[in-house]
C-alpha cells in the first residue's frame, strides 16, 4: 500500500449540539479551550441499569480544588423522563454500585468517619445502602478492616463480600522478623481475603470461606451453590501476571479446585497474562473469565468446572478487534457473552453466543464510531445502558436495544454542558504507511476553521501509553495532551504505532523484540506523512507522552534531533533497571523476550540510557515521587544524563507523593502549565515570563 496523498478526515465536529428532548438547538461556539477547563470536566464511568431498565445509576467524577483531588459520587436518571439526581455528597469517592433485586436500593462502597472512628465510621472502605428515594446511607458492613468487594446474591436477600486479614508467614526467619521489627521486610506479612455471608433480612454473617488465599476477584453464580475467585498467596502484584489461578468452590460439598490453567499458560503467548473478570451464566454452570498479557492478545474464555476437570472454550474474536477491560458479561435471558473490544480506535460492545462447548455467531451490538466506557443489561436482557465519549461530547450516557441486530440508541445525559459553547477542534483519523509497507494509523486533531491552504502548523506528537492500548477517535482534553494545543495553534498527531490494540494480532505483537525501533519508525513516518501534506511544519515539532509514551519521548529524542522540544512523562530509561524496580516485570520480559541475563543485548538496544548521547533535545521531566510501575530512577537517570554530562537544557519535575498518575489537582494543573510553557519557548521562541 503506497502513501496516502490526501488527509483522510472520517469526520469533523458539529457546530451545534442535539438537545436531549431531540430538537436542534443551535448553540454558538465562542469559548477557547484552556487548561483550566480540564478541571471542570465530568467523567462518567460504572453505568448499572436498574433490573427493570427504568432507571440507571453511575459514577460521576469531578476534580475538586479544595481536596485537591478528583470526587467520584453516585448520580441516578429516570431513563424515561431523563430527570437526574446526585445521590452522595461524601469527600471520599463511592465505588462499585450494585443495585438491589426490587431497585429500590444501590448498594456500593463507600467510607465514612465519625468522632469514635469506629467501625463502620473508622475511614475504612464499608459496603452501604442507599435508598433511591433519597434519605441517608446505611451501613451495611462494620468490618475492622473494612471491605475488599461485594456482590449481590440473585436471591435479593444475601450479600456476599472479601474482607481483609493479616496473615504472618511461620518460615525460619519469622521471629528474626518479629524480633526487629522496626525495619520494613520484603516478605513475612499478606493480607488475605476471607468471604463473608451476609443475610440481609436477619443481618447475621457468617465466614463462607477462609483459606488464607489473596483474593483478586470473586463471582457467586446464580443459586449460590458455586463461587469463582482469582486467587494468589501473595500481595505483590507481581504475583498476579502469571502465578495466579481460578478457583471455583461448590458451596454444598466445602470442597475447592483449581481451573486446569494450560489454556492461559503453557498454550499461551506469554507465561505472564493477567487473570481478571469473572461471571457465571444464569445456567450456574458455565464460568465465563478473561486475560490480558502485555504486547499480546488477550483472550477471553468460557470453563464449565465439572468434578475434578473443566472443559474450556476460547472464544474466538474477528476482524481486527483486540479486547479490552474486564467488564464482561452474560446477557440475561440469552446464551451471549459480551465484551469490549478495541477496533481502529474505536470500542465497541460484542456478543458472541456459546451452545455448550460450541461458539455461535458474533454480533456488534451497536454500530458506529463509538467509544463506549461501561454497559450494563437490564434484568430481562432486553435494554442496554452504556457510556460513549463522542466527537463533541465526552463521556454520556446512551440507552439501546440490547436484543436487536441493529440496535440504535439515544443519548439521555449531558453532564457537561460547558462543553456546549466550547470551540472545538476538528478531529479526524489520518493514515499513513510504514517504512517497511505497513498501514498505520493516528487521531489527528487541528484548531477549529483549520485548513489545509492555511499552511503549515506547529506538530506535538502525542504518544499512549501502555503500549497495549490505543488513542481513542473522541474528544479528550487531557492533561497528557489533546485540546488545549490545538486551541492555540498547534496541530496534535496521536499515533496507534505498532504495538496499538485494535489493528489485528500481527500489528499488535510486530512490537516485541523490536522496541525502541519499529514503533519508531511508525511514529516519524506519520509525522513526514503530515509534513508532506503542508499540515505541519517540520521546523516547529514537540513529542510529549506519559508511562510509554514517555519511554518512547525517550526513544524518539535519542534517534533523532528534529524535535525542539520534549516532556517526558513517567517514562523508562533503562529496562534493566525497569525489570529490577517496576511492579509488574512480566511486561518487560514480554517485550525484550526473556530475563536481562537471558537477552542482553534486547534490554541494551531498548534502552533510551543506550543512546543517551545522541540527544539533543531541550527535554521537561515528570514523574510521581512513589511511582512503581516506573520508578523515580528512570527519571534522575536521564535528568543526570542531560543536566551533568550532555548539557541539555532539562527541567525535573517530582510530584510528591504520588503514584504512576498524577490524583492530586494542583499536580495537574503544574504539569499542564509546565507542557505549554516549555513547548512555547523551545518550538515557538516565546519568552518564558
Amino acid at each position: 500500500m503506497g502513501r496516502v496523498n490526501k488527509l483522510t478526515v472520517l469526520a469533523v465536529i458539529s457546530a451545534g449540539f442535539i438537545g436531549l428532548n431531540g430538537q436542534a438547538i443551535a448553540t454558538e461556539r465562542t469559548h477557547k479551550i484552556t487548561n483550566s477547563d480540564f478541571f471542570d470536566i465530568a467523567n462518567m464511568s460504572n453505568v448499572q441499569l436498574s433490573p427493570d431498565g427504568k432507571q440507571a445509576v453511575w459514577l460521576e467524577s469531578r476534580w475538586d480544588k479544595e481536596l485537591d483531588k478528583a470526587q467520584k459520587d453516585l448520580w441516578l436518571i429516570d431513563t424515561k423522563t431523563r430527570k437526574t439526581k446526585r445521590l452522595t455528597f461524601t469527600n471520599e469517592s463511592e465505588s462499585s454500585p450494585q443495585w438491589s433485586l426490587d431497585g429500590q436500593y444501590i448498594y456500593y462502597i463507600g467510607k465514612q468517619t465519625n468522632e469514635d472512628k469506629k467501625a463502620p465510621y473508622n475511614g475504612k472502605s464499608q459496603v452501604f445502602r442507599l435508598s433511591i428515594q433519597g434519605g441517608e446511607s446505611v451501613p451495611v458492613t462494620k468490618e475492622v478492616e473494612g471491605v475488599n468487594a461485594f456482590q449481590l446474591g440473585d436471591d435479593g436477600s444475601t450479600l456476599y463480600f472479601l474482607g481483609n486479614k493479616t496473615k504472618t508467614d511461620k518460615d525460619p526467619w519469622a521471629g528474626m522478623r518479629a524480633s526487629h521489627s522496626t525495619p520494613k521486610y520484603g516478605h513475612g506479612k499478606v493480607t488475605t481475603n476471607p468471604l463473608y455471608k451476609l443475610d440481609l433480612a436477619h443481618y447475621q454473617q457468617s465466614v463462607l470461606l477462609d483459606d488464607d488465599k489473596v483474593v483478586w476477584e470473586f463471582n457467586v453464580n446464580a443459586d449460590a451453590s458455586q463461587i469463582a475467585r482469582i486467587t494468589t498467596t501473595d500481595n505483590e502484584l507481581v504475583n498476579l501476571e502469571g502465578w495466579s489461578d481460578i478457583e471455583v468452590f461448590d458451596t454444598k460439598t466445602a470442597t475447592n479446585k483449581v481451573l486446569p490453567d494450560s489454556a492461559w499458560r503453557d498454550n499461551a503467548p506469554s507465561p505472564y497474562g493477567w487473570l481478571l473478570g469473572l461471571d457465571w451464566n444464569e445456567n450456574n454452570q458455565q464460568l465465563a473469565f478473561r486475560i490480558d498479557f502485555d504486547g499480546h492478545p488477550g483472550k477471553l474464555f468460557v470453563a464449565t468446572p465439572k468434578n475434578d476437570k473443566a472443559n474450556v472454550i476460547e472464544v474466538s474474536r474477528s476482524g481486527d478487534m483486540t479486547l479490552n477491560s474486564s467488564d464482561i458479561q452474560w446477557r440475561p435471558n440469552s446464551n451471549e457473552i459480551c465484551y469490549r473490544g478495541a477496533d481502529h480506535a474505536r470500542v465497541k460492545l460484542f456478543c458472541s453466543e456459546i451452545d455448550g462447548d460450541q461458539q455461535g455467531d458474533t454480533r456488534t451490538v451497536i454500530a458506529g464510531d463509538l467509544v463506549i466506557g461501561s454497559y450494563s443489561f437490564s434484568h430481562d436482557g432486553k435494554k442496554l445502558a452504556f457510556s460513549h465519549n463522542g466527537l463533541d461530547h465526552f463521556s454520556d450516557l446512551f440507552i439501546a436495544d440490547a436484543a436487536s441486530k441493529k440496535a440504535k440508541y439515544k443519548r439521555i445525559t449531558n453532564i457537561n454542558p460547558q462543553v456546549d459553547s466550547w470551540i472545538l477542534p476538528q478531529i479526524s483519523v489520518v493514515k499513513w504507511t510504514a517504512p517497511d509497507g505497513t498501514p498505520v494509523e493516528g487521531i489527528l486533531d487541528l484548531p477549529a476553521g483549520y485548513k489545509k491552504g492555511d499552511g503549515p502548523l506547529p506538530l506535538i506528537v502525542q504518544i499512549h501509553g501502555g503500549p497495549t492500548s490505543a488513542t481513542p477517535y473522541a474528544l479528550q482534553h487531557r492533561s497528557y495532551g489533546r485540546s488545549t494545543f490545538t486551541a492555540n495553534g498547534w496541530a496534535l498527531l496521536s499515533p496507534n504505532y505498532r504495538g496499538s490494540t485494535g489493528y489485528g494480532d500481527k500489528f499488535l505483537t510486530d512490537l516485541v523484540g523490536n522496541e525502541h525501533d519499529i514503533e519508531v519508525a511508525d511514529i516519524m513516518a506519520g509525522v513526514d506523512h503530515l509534513i508532506e501534506q503542508g499540515i505541519v511544519d517540520g521546523d516547529k515539532m514537540a513529542v510529549m507522552g506519559w508511562s510509554n509514551g514517555g519511554y518512547l519521548t525517550n526513544a524518539l529524542i535519542s534517534t533523532t534531533t528534529r524535535f525542539k522540544a520534549a516532556s517526558s512523562g513517567a517514562g523508562v530509561f533503562d529496562q534493566r533497571l525497569q525489570w529490577m524496580l517496576e511492579d509488574t516485570p512480566g511486561h518487560v520480559i514480554n517485550f525484550m523476550q526473556g530475563l536481562p541475563w537471558e537477552k542482553p543485548d534486547a534490554y541494551t538496544h531498548g534502552s533510551s540510557l543506550t543512546h543517551a548521547d545522541k540527544i539533543k533535545t531541550p527535554t521537561l521531566i515528570h514523574i510521581g515521587e512513589n511511582d512503581q510501575r516506573v520508578p523515580l530512577g528512570h527519571a534522575q537517570g536521564l535528568y543526570r544524563a542531560l543536566k551533568h554530562y550532555l548539557n541539555v537544557p532539562v527541567e525535573l519535575v517530582i510530584y510528591p507523593g504520588e503514584g504512576h498518575g498524577l490524583s492530586k489537582y494542583q499536580h495537574r494543573a503544574a504539569k499542564m502549565d509546565w507542557d505549554q510553557k516549555w513547548f512555547e519557548h523551545y518550538v515557538l521562541g516565546k519568552e518564558v515570563e
